[in-house]
């Protein structure tokens, strides 16, 4: 049974040639994208297409790339607006920054 009002279970992967994390819905790709900087990860860029805006596609990708920076022992800095508000809204995630 799948309910199609569900959040989707988004399959993540992390393009390291694209330097970024991306996942695909109905041949739709969002992403957040990164610079490596010694001991700390840039998120400069969260781009979600419009198809697949409000269905958390932008928060479940900021969520997956602070949990590898906190999986690698790096910092964050968050460039990206979205990131930053995310951030800010979720104080599990303040030490990264």
């Amino acid at each position: 049974m799948s309910n199609q009002t569900s959040k989707p279970n988004l399959d993540i992967i992390h393009n390291q040639a694209a330097k970024r994390f991306e996942t695909s819905i109905n041949g739709q790709t969002g992403y957040i994208s990164y610079q490596e900087s010694a001991d700390k990860l840039v998120y400069d860029h969260t781009i979600v297409p419009q198809q697949l805006g409000g269905q958390g596609v932008g928060s479940a990708l900021v969520r997956h790339a602070l949990n590898y920076a906190r999986e690698q022992n790096k910092k964050v800095i968050p460039q990206c607006s979205f990131v930053a508000s995310y951030i800010s809204k979720h104080p599990e995630y303040q030490d990264l920054v």
